[in-house]
């Protein structure tokens, strides 16, 4: 199976946006796919379909942000609920440990510190376009999607 592909629902009507259009990133992303589009709790679900804008750390521009998922669902309770989720390996949800003194930073090393600080700044705004809308913010990793 390709770890990129384009994504075909069974119910093409809980779609929020054009179903002809879905494309997934990695197999985790495919996998919430398949979850959103078969779970009856999820009503409506979209991916990619959201603009944020988000002040990166890095060249301290704006830059506009595709959260991975928009759910709109109903829990528990019965109470119609909506998130954005944004799926991620876990590793790029934890911030790198610092390097020992004296120790030189590796182009991996400084590429985790970049990828962190940038995912920080799009998660914060994330956060905050979803407190106005009184939505939530999920991020899930390999560990909730098995």
């Amino acid at each position: 199976m390709a770890y990129k592909g384009k994504y075909k629902p069974k119910n093409p009507s809980k779609y929020n946006g054009d179903p002809t259009g879905i494309t997934y990133r990695s197999l985790w992303e495919r996998k919430f796919m398949v979850y959103c589009d078969t779970n009856s709790s999820i009503l409506k679900w979209s991916s990619e379909e959201i603009v944020i804008p988000y002040l990166s750390p890095m060249d301290n521009r704006w830059h506009r942000y595709f959260p991975d998922f928009w759910i709109q669902y109903r829990d528990a309770n019965g109470t119609l609920r909506a998130s954005i989720i944004e799926v991620k390996p876990l590793a790029q949800t934890m911030e790198p440990k610092r390097l020992a003194s004296g120790t030189k930073p590796t182009r991996r090393f400084l590429n985790e510190v970049v990828t962190w600080g940038v995912n920080q700044a799009k998660w914060t705004a994330a956060i905050k376009y979803c407190q106005d809308k009184n939505w939530e913010f999920k991020l899930m990793t390999e560990k909730e999607l098995t």
